[in-house]
């Protein structure tokens, strides 16, 4: 059913006005007619459809453009309609001719109508074109079958000389930010000009202008007209239309059977208070007569849903490999460059002149990626912590096609969970049925029922869930002294089953192989060997403090394999458990640390495995700890290399995984075609 607007006609008088191609109007004749009136009949030119209805359709024995006098009543409705887009203003016409009970002529009703098409279009089926008058341009459907067009968070910088996130600038500086924003085409057919007094204008709520901006074109690029050339000289080539201070904007009218592009920019990302969906309106505004506002007479609709921040899995492919240099990690720094170089990867290294002696690269930032059908471009996450590292991302990363966002709690005080160490996801996963396959969000809380634990941020944590498409996973790491979620888990891929195996930190697993090693007599075999904390299978089994410690951190990684099974859809053949044993330090309020280099916090760079060396008892001239780690990675088709970061990273409470970063492929499945 065509919309249809109301028009009043008056006896005696003509009325003009402006007809839109594909709606109906609407008028009440017994409302204009004079009160005498019995009978009416109706005239039009060949251009204009009309029917009447009075509680059931009107016989019209003469048909085409005429009806002759019919009985008037209270509800007798005509419907006028056209098929096609005027040539010239008032070029078609519709006169109603009043009678009395004989036939005498009361008056008559003149219409003269002006026909346009009109269209705001946006690319709702997804396919990277912005096709005509799509019917779900106004709606959103999730979905491989869904619909609904897509818009960017315009968060990268094409600044060259005043670096700044591309939405904080009110203009398009370079034609290359177009590219960022999605387009939106205004289509319109009809006379070279409106009506005197008619006017389109596009419209946005005070709520959702908080989140988009647009812009137009200056003219129309396909004419060459002078009109053109000065609106190209005199101003911007791409004029703001809406923002948070404009609601509404003029749009022109360009005439006769045109387009007009317009640019919309998104400025921020889904949040707590902002679903990511969008409306933008354009109307058709008729005049009232001085001192009286316009008045919509009809609007079209669209309807955007802001593309989500996507975090990437250590089984997605590797594009850059970020470490700091510091003073004091040339043996580790090393180590590192031949990985990266070895595996293929590009390696970035942030100077101490940046890093300001802040070597915790993993817990600045998370890199993660923003997409669309018409553009996709890396967007990295800047953490809270605000340490040496702070400008990093910003000063650094952020450039043309790299974009930034940053969450920062005001109410909330900055701890060590709100470093992006305790911020992970997992590979795709299917859960009692349902599919995740963007995999899902890992962040570390306290235990639910620890009144003064530590936790992430809310601001960093609202932002994470409403982003929807990775859905949160909380684990329990405020039992760890850093409280890292990478302190005890991490995945690496995986020829078969899911794709990637869960590594687990295990004391049991530790304790089993540091028993087997004694029951073979090398309980004299020494962890540290050459080192102060030097220390023999034997005496390590002898200390019942430390058998203790690790069997409480076994249970809070237990309480944490709960959750993932579940929540992962794992088995217990996904898992694989890592001989690790922890510390508990009484003056961190026995919170627990990894009591040599922690394995499970390792640099993965598809198959190849950059793990923290762990000093364990010489077997053979063979460290018995790395022997063990061999015999289960390698199975998987992976290959461990064991990098020294004891005096560098490891007593400084954090291992390979901490100190570096990794920028990885994006997803190739699109985040819209996710069934929610």
């Amino acid at each position: 059913m065509n919309p249809s607007r109301t028009l009043r006609l008056e006896s005696g008088q003509t009325t003009k006005t402006i007809y839109v191609v594909g709606t109906e109007l609407r008028v009440n004749l017994y409302r204009c007619a004079p009160l005498q009136c019995k009978l009416f009949s109706i005239k039009c030119t060949p251009t204009v459809q009309f029917r009447v209805e009075a509680g059931a359709p009107v016989n019209d024995p003469d048909g085409g453009s005429f009806l002759s006098p019919q009985v008037l009543t209270k509800n007798t409705v005509l419907f006028i309609s056209m098929k096609a887009a005027s040539d010239l203003v008032n070029d078609s016409k519709l006169s109603v001719r009043f009678y009395g009970n004989k036939l005498n002529v009361l008056g008559n009703a003149v219409l003269h109508l002006t026909a346009v098409e009109i269209s705001l279009d946006v690319d709702a089926d997804r396919d990277g074109i912005v096709e005509k008058n799509n019917p779900n341009k106004a709606s959103w459907k999730w979905g491989p079958n869904g619909h609904g067009a897509i818009l960017l968070v315009n968060c990268d910088s094409e600044s060259i000389f005043n670096k700044e996130l591309d939405y904080e600038n009110e203009e398009v500086t370079r034609v290359s930010d177009l590219k960022d924003m999605s387009k939106m085409i205004l289509r319109t057919r009809g006379p070279a000009a409106l009506p005197e007094g008619y006017k389109l204008s596009l419209h946005i709520s005070k709520s959702h202008a908080e989140s988009v901006r647009v812009f137009r074109t200056s003219g129309n690029p396909q004419s060459s007209t002078l009109k053109y050339l000065l609106l190209k000289l005199f101003m911007k080539d791409y004029p703001l239309v809406l923002n948070k201070e404009h609601l509404a904007g003029e749009v022109p009218y360009l005439g006769g059977d045109s387009q007009q592009e317009l640019f919309v920019e998104g400025i921020r990302f889904p949040d707590k208070d902002f679903d990511g969906l969008v409306n933008i309106n354009l109307s058709l505004l008729e005049p009232n007569g001085q001192d009286f506002p316009e008045t919509p007479i009809y609007t079209d609709k669209v309807l955007f849903h802001v593309a989500p921040w996507i975090m990437t899995p250590n089984t997605l492919k590797p594009e850059e490999v970020f470490v700091c240099s510091t003073s004091d990690n040339e043996v580790f720094l090393k180590a590192i460059k031949s990985l990266v170089k070895s595996s293929g990867y590009k390696l970035k290294i942030c100077h101490e002149y940046m890093n300001r002696g802040d070597r915790w690269m993993q817990d600045e930032i998370e890199f993660g990626y923003t997409d669309s059908p018409h553009q996709k471009f890396p967007v990295v996450l800047d953490s809270p912590r605000d340490r040496g590292l702070k400008d990093f991302p910003y000063n650094v990363l952020l450039g043309p096609d790299f974009g930034y966002v940053t969450r920062y709690p005001v109410d909330e005080r900055v701890n060590s969970l709100d470093s992006f160490g305790n911020l992970e996801v997992s590979p795709p996963v299917t859960v009692n049925g349902k599919t995740y396959p963007l995999g899902r969000i890992l962040i570390g809380v306290a235990f639910p029922t620890t009144a003064k634990g530590r936790n992430m941020a809310k601001v960093v944590q609202d932002f994470l869930w409403a982003q929807k498409v990775q859905e949160p996973i909380a684990l329990y790491s405020d039992w760890l002294d850093v409280g890292h979620v990478d302190e005890f888990m991490t995945f690496v891929p995986a020829p078969d089953r899911k794709g990637f195996r869960l590594l687990l930190a295990s004391p049991d697993s530790g304790y089993k192989l540091f028993k087997s090693l004694q029951d073979k007599g090398h309980g004299n075999a020494k962890l540290f060997e050459g080192k102060e904390e030097e220390i023999s299978v034997d005496q390590l089994m002898s200390d019942e403090g430390l058998r203790a410690e690790n069997v409480y951190v076994q249970n809070c990684i237990d309480w944490n394999r709960d959750v993932l099974k579940k929540e992962l859809g794992l088995d217990e053949d996904d898992i694989i458990d890592l001989p690790i044993l922890f510390k508990l330090d009484s003056k961190q309020g026995n919170r627990a640390g990894a009591y040599y280099p922690d394995m499970v916090n390792m640099l993965v760079l598809g198959q190849n495995l950059g793990i923290p060396k762990p000093f364990g008892p010489q077997v053979n001239g063979t460290c018995a700890l790395e022997t063990e780690m061999r015999s289960l990675m390698e199975p998987l088709g992976l290959k461990c290399t064991f990098i020294d970061d004891f005096a560098s990273y490891h007593k400084l409470n954090g291992d390979v995984h901490c100190g570096s970063n990794v920028r990885r492929k994006p997803f190739e499945h699109r985040w819209w075609d996710l069934e929610l």
